[in-house]
């Protein structure tokens, strides 16, 4: 159980923070860097669902979502050294990647399928579903970046949670797109070349 009983600690003021084991790093790390932009993600479904009132079974497939963001961000902050641990670090598990792709699968059986590239606009829920969309793909290479850097780990569950979480939030701005504005804004090449 988490308890915060202080906002600010003042451990920070000297441009370094603490990860689950205890070590503290520079909050420059690349581990840092991953695992915030994954709390951005879930910032960014937040606002998301302020638009998702006409769409409540969204809203309830991203209501988990941001609970797992958490396990991820938990998982991220934990550094596997192979160091036994007084805790069993929370970590994303395969089962959470294929309830994604199950997701996936139920909310795009309905949608047209694609002729072009779709344009991040449309109705608000579905723009900021974009935002979130792109903000993901930032967390997943920066995880990915972090796996290759020797000596760090990342599970590949985790990985593969932030790929198929932005395939998700790509099929939900498309549906939000049908169900309550005109259906994708399609991208049109050369668009801007057409003098007025």
């Amino acid at each position: 159980m988490v308890v915060l009983n202080r906002i600010y600690t003042r451990t920070g003021d000297d441009g370094t923070t603490a990860l689950g084991t205890g070590e503290r790093r520079p909050k420059s790390d690349l581990r840092i860097e991953a695992y915030g932009t994954v709390d951005e993600t879930n910032a960014a479904i937040g606002v998301a669902r302020l638009h998702l009132a006409a769409l409540p079974v969204l809203d309830a497939v991203l209501a988990r979502i941001q609970n797992d963001l958490f396990d991820l961000g938990a998982d991220l902050a934990t550094p596997d050294t192979g160091a036994e641990l007084a805790y069993e670090p929370l970590r994303i598990v395969d089962a959470q990647v294929e309830r994604l792709e199950r997701d996936i699968d139920r909310l795009n059986a309905g949608l047209k399928p694609l002729r072009s590239f779709v344009l991040p606009a449309g109705v608000p829920a579905a723009a900021h579903l974009h935002v979130a969309r792109t903000v993901c793909r930032r967390a997943e290479r920066l995880a990915v970046a972090l796996a290759a850097v020797p000596g760090e780990r990342v599970g590949a569950p985790a990985v593969r949670y932030l790929n198929r979480l932005s395939d998700l939030l790509f099929v939900m701005s498309r549906l939000a797109n049908a169900e309550t504005g005109g259906g994708d804004v399609l991208w049109v090449p050369a668009a801007g070349r057409e003098a007025d």
